[in-house]
């Protein structure tokens, strides 16, 4: 009786990874589809909300259990440009936010929306941002390295940078926050350091279709906990609801056009891909870290800040793509 139980495993293995290679296939349109099911399914979206903390660990996982440290290690032996797009990637979106910020008065913003924009200023880069480069079909080693490195430092930078941009205007625990975001951060590492170590290296680049799918089966999952009271905020207060995500989407494309301008020096795919960092931040790491602690009107901004993240990919792909054709020819030259 055990053996049919036993022949089954292989077959429902293998139709796992085949759907999870078809969804790593379909990536951007993937991304930008589940942040529209996550606003048709509120009913699940309460539900899910737990799951948030879940899907940032995975998301960590992986992205540590699929770097390569041999190309890291290539980039720190010439330090020059992975020290200034770590600095960059750092630093300027939260510089940008405190220009915006004395300009217009923190006094002036709701307390939840100015700790939802410290927060994006504050935050490593999207870890999807690898991901987006490579379905770009850039050369992904510097975004790799440069998320990998900001995401590691991250416990000790972004509390400062939270409470720098968010002032005596919103309190914050700035060292349980930290402890939280070296358990969210070092436990990924660790988890990442053990599956390499058990599959190796080849076998996780083979898995690559499979690990693709899995991203984007992730993002499904966290959009739809993200969107926890957004169709409903959408419907009794859709002014705000228009403020905030203007708001997203408006540093979104600062941050796009600042690396874009400011970073000459770089090849149009580095700065490109730089930019989309910078105006792209993995808020939901400490959106998770504060946990409870995270005011409704935060957390509606977090929500909505997702929009960029998840459409961004696909509205950007043609621009990608004219950048792409124009250094073909010079790297074949």
């Amino acid at each position: 009786m055990w053996r049919p139980a036993l022949l089954l495993r292989p077959s429902m293995l293998a139709y796992l990874a085949s759907a999870l290679a078809l969804l790593g296939r379909y990536g951007t349109q993937g991304f930008a589809l589940s942040i529209f099911l996550g606003l048709a399914l509120p009913q699940f979206s309460a539900a899910a909300r737990p799951l948030l903390p879940v899907t940032i660990f995975c998301f960590t996982t992986v992205v540590f259990m699929r770097a390569d440290f041999g190309v890291i290690a290539g980039l720190v032996r010439r330090p020059a440009k992975l020290v200034a797009t770590c600095l960059w990637l750092l630093f300027v979106p939260a510089l940008l936010i405190a220009g915006a910020l004395a300009l217009l008065g923190r006094e002036a913003l709701d307390p939840g929306l100015l700790l939802g924009i410290a927060i994006m200023g504050a935050a490593p880069p999207i870890m999807s941002s690898p991901a987006v480069a490579i379905l770009y079909g850039f050369e992904p080693s510097l975004i790799i390295a440069g998320v990998i490195l900001t995401t590691i430092v991250s416990p000790l930078i972004a509390p400062l940078l939270v409470d720098f941009l968010a002032g005596a205007a919103v309190p914050l625990d700035r060292l349980a926050l930290t402890l939280r975001l070296v358990l969210f951060i070092g436990g990924g590492i660790v988890v990442a350091a053990a599956i390499r170590r058990w599959l190796g290296a080849a076998r996780i680049r083979e898995l690559k279709p499979n690990l693709d799918g899995f991203g984007v089966l992730m993002y499904f999952i966290f959009a739809i906990a993200a969107m926890d009271g957004v169709t409903k905020a959408a419907i009794e207060r859709p002014g705000q609801v228009a403020l905030f995500l203007g708001v997203a989407f408006l540093i979104s494309a600062i941050g796009l056009a600042s690396a874009w301008l400011a970073l000459r020096r770089f090849p149009r795919s580095e700065r490109f891909m730089i930019g989309y960092g910078t105006g792209q931040r993995n808020m939901g790491l400490l959106v998770a870290a504060l946990g409870a602690g995270v005011p409704p009107t935060t957390y509606l901004f977090f929500a909505l800040a997702q929009f960029p993240i998840y459409l961004l990919p696909w509205l950007l792909r043609g621009i990608a793509a004219r950048i792409r054709r124009r250094e073909t020819p010079a790297d074949s030259a």
